[in-house]
């Protein structure tokens, strides 16, 4: 299949497909750009949106936040990595009373609930509310996130209580660790497009005026979805809670359009459609994926030239031209110096024909 190189970098970099969504999900969006696009994905996830209600929620995070281990994904405890001070298991240790950490996990709302006045349908939906231990939660209250310099608190994995560092906001502020920031940025990015019309700064102290994110608070959850890119748990989250709530969080999915809505990419239109299938095909295998410090690739009837691994900015992480490599059917990247998250592999061969293919890496 041929194509010309610069035409499909193009769609290449517009259509990445990152999580699972059913095709065509995303069609009333194409080429739309800034207000306009965070219009029409708001119609879009809030199409058949079914509530589980808050009780619901109990049921739910099984099947949305629960670790390999079966364990409940605490964000407030869990050390990726490394060992958690503590573990909760889903029902048995559900909040009730607690008087210290790891006595037992609730539902929060990472969003507040007093800053939308308790308002249904966003009181119990499932993107923007995680199962995190009780009294960690309960020493955030009704916080803003925030970056802490001097904690007057720190939680067991981190986690920290105290005076905003971020410029443009002072007052007390609650700091989650640096691996679930991006989590919690796409989560607010969600509901200030799937509720754009709704007010979420009905108290002070809220990160929003009205549907949108105070300034100082868009830069620092922008810079979070940058530091820290869509990682499996996410995906696997976000299409788990399709199968539950029927609507997806479509910075998850595409995370360029936190820039084509939120940033500086915003004069630029979001492209979408079928016709970035046409490149994906299994003209190869790449194992492990996800993959730690090495990726494979078992080439089938494709002789590749050339191998570039982007980063969700469509920015080149990682490249090797090859001299002469129609006689080798396997490659190895060595992807140890690349921070975990989600990443494009693209393999083209001298006729220019190009194999695209999702890896995620991460690193133990």
């Amino acid at each position: 299949m041929k194509r010309n190189f610069l035409i499909l970098y193009i769609l290449f970099s517009a259509l990445i497909l990152w999580g699972q969504e059913p095709a065509g999900y995303y069609n009333a969006a194409n080429g739309k750009k800034g207000r306009a696009l965070r219009v029409a994905l708001s119609q879009i996830i809030s199409q058949n949106f079914h509530s589980v209600g808050y009780s619901g929620l109990w049921n739910a995070f099984p099947q949305t936040d629960a670790k390999p281990n079966g364990k409940v994904w605490d964000i407030y405890s869990d050390l990726p990595g490394g060992t958690p001070p503590y573990e909760f298991t889903f029902g048995d240790d559900k909040c009730g009373s607690y008087s210290k950490e790891g006595d037992c996990y609730n539902r929060e709302h990472s969003i507040p609930a007093s800053w939308f006045d308790d308002q249904n349908p966003m009181y119990s939906d499932l993107f923007h509310i995680y199962p995190t231990d009780g009294f960690v939660n309960n020493k955030r209250g009704n916080l803003p996130f925030g970056e802490v310099n001097s904690p007057s608190w720190t939680s067991k994995n981190g986690s920290k209580l105290g005076p905003c560092a971020t410029a443009g906001y002072s007052g007390n502020v609650f700091e989650p660790i640096d691996e679930y920031k991006g989590d919690l940025a796409r989560s607010y990015f969600y509901m200030c497009t799937r509720y754009m019309d709704k007010n979420f700064g009905q108290v002070g102290g809220s990160m929003f005026n009205g549907g949108n994110l105070d300034p100082w608070a868009l830069n620092m959850l922008i810079r979070w979805h940058q530091n820290d890119p869509v990682s499996q748990k996410e995906i696997d989250r976000n299409n788990n809670i399709y199968g539950i709530q029927h609507n997806r969080n479509p910075f998850i999915d595409h995370p360029d359009l936190v820039g084509k809505i939120f940033g500086a990419d915003s004069i630029n239109a979001f492209v979408y459609g079928s016709a970035i299938q046409e490149f994906i095909n299994n003209d190869c295998a790449v194992y492990p994926n996800p993959a730690n410090t090495e990726i494979h690739i078992q080439l089938n009837y494709f002789s590749a030239k050339e191998y570039c691994i982007y980063d969700s900015y469509g920015k080149i992480a990682l490249r090797q031209n090859y001299d002469d490599f129609s006689n080798e059917n396997s490659i190895t990247c060595h992807v140890q110096d690349l921070p975990s998250g989600v990443y494009i592999l693209k393999l083209v061969d001298n006729q220019q024909n190009i194999i695209i293919k999702k890896i995620i890496i991460q690193h133990q």
